[in-house]
């Protein structure tokens, strides 16, 4: 078991947005790709607001190829388009860390 931490830098102005487009649009998308997310939070310092969640995956070629899948998606590629000409772009950077448990973590995650 693997498990993603994705972190994305959002921008206050269309906070509210990002957040709509991913709770009604991104994780249902998402689940039917089989992506198990484990727990998003948002954080804000004084360089910029992120939004973070973690993903848990069998193993590496199953989380690259489930999210190939998931990026190509028709509706999700319109979806994206459509809030972004209302709302402008409501993703800055983005970065990714893949975790690798290691065997004294608390059991809360599996």
């Amino acid at each position: 078991m693997i498990y993603q931490l994705r972190i994305y830098e959002i921008f206050e102005a269309n906070k509210l947005e990002f957040h709509a487009r991913f709770r009604d649009h991104a994780l249902r998308i998402m689940k039917s790709y089989e992506f198990d997310i484990v727990a998003a939070w948002e954080a804000r310092s004084q360089e910029r607001t992120e939004f973070l969640y973690v993903v848990r995956w069998p193993d590496e070629a199953t989380m690259k190829s489930h999210w190939a899948r998931f990026m190509a998606d028709e509706e999700w590629q319109r979806i994206k388009q459509e809030t972004a000409a209302v709302s402008g772009r409501l993703v800055g950077e983005i970065q990714e860390r893949i975790m690798h448990e290691v065997e004294y973590s608390p059991r809360q995650w599996r």
